[in-house]
């Protein structure tokens, strides 16, 4: 996921929700709750969606394709949605609430025992919370280029409870000594939490978001969560990661590269300087 278009709101706030998009009691467009096995279509319509999207453009995707693949018809998707962008708006609605539950992996514990279990917790936890979302957010991410409002919001939303509960955990465990609580941290990523929190959260989205192009370089996820949880963890409590271990594993005492899948990074440049020599 890129940068927000819009900065992260300090006080844990945002956009306002279409009351179409989330609820416990989802609506259909002529104001009526579904019962259960109303809201058993419901889930097969969007599931539908979610596989569609993710194998093809989302302004390709019919109503007529959607209703197919759950088994039913378009006259009953236009029973639950006005149109696919609504059924992709709830499915973008529903990653704001996993993000809220996202941002809790930052209270875990931070103590010098326990901080780099904790960071290596928050990053897969964002791994995972995008390889599940992976179909909607790449929707999310064409869309808002497209300049749609309304999904832009949402993914200004989800970044904003993960950062916000990131600067938390910054502004609690490196305080900055004489100076308002929250406000300022002596963080050796920087004294402003937020600003430490959004880089930060930007840097493990993008990553997550583009995992397999590094594995075609031939850079291992386990290396990158390595990475991350290390970066995390020095910006929250100035420590370092332990040097024996390489995540949850024990470091090898000789660690033999693997063969990379994709080009040797400055393999080009060498071989022309090798044949300049000669």
């Amino acid at each position: 996921m890129g940068p927000p278009a819009a900065g992260p709101a300090r006080n844990g706030s945002s956009t306002p929700e279409r009351a179409t998009d989330r609820g416990p009691d989802p609506a259909t467009p002529d104001g009526r709750v579904p019962g259960q096995r109303g809201m058993a279509t419901r889930q097969r319509l969007l599931e539908a969606t979610v596989e569609l999207v993710s194998s093809t453009p989302w302004r390709s995707v019919r109503v007529i394709d959607i209703a197919r693949r759950a088994g039913t018809s378009p006259a009953t998707f236009y029973q639950y949605f006005e149109n696919v962008e609504q059924a992709i708006g709830v499915l973008a609605g529903d990653i704001v609430d996993k993000a809220a539950e996202l941002a809790d992996l930052f209270a875990g514990d931070w103590s010098e025992e326990g901080g780099f279990e904790t960071a290596l917790t928050v990053v897969e936890g964002v791994l995972d919370y995008w390889e599940d979302n992976r179909a909607v957010f790449r929707v999310i991410e064409l869309a808002t280029d497209e300049g749609n409002v309304h999904l832009q919001g949402i993914r200004v939303r989800a970044l904003n409870a993960v950062t916000v509960g990131l600067a938390q955990a910054v502004a609690r465990h490196s305080p900055a000594a004489g100076t308002p609580s929250g406000m300022v941290t002596s963080s050796p990523a920087g004294s402003d939490p937020m600003a430490v929190a959004a880089t930060l959260v930007t840097m493990i989205a993008s990553i997550a978001a583009h995992r397999y192009g590094f594995e075609f370089w031939g850079i291992r996820t386990r290396d990158l969560v390595d990475s991350q949880a290390r970066l995390l963890l020095w910006s929250v409590t100035g420590r370092r990661g332990p040097d024996a271990m390489v995540g949850r594993e024990v470091r090898a005492t000789r660690r033999t590269p693997g063969p990379r899948t994709g080009p040797v990074p400055g393999g080009a440049v060498v071989a022309h300087r090798v044949g300049g020599d000669r």
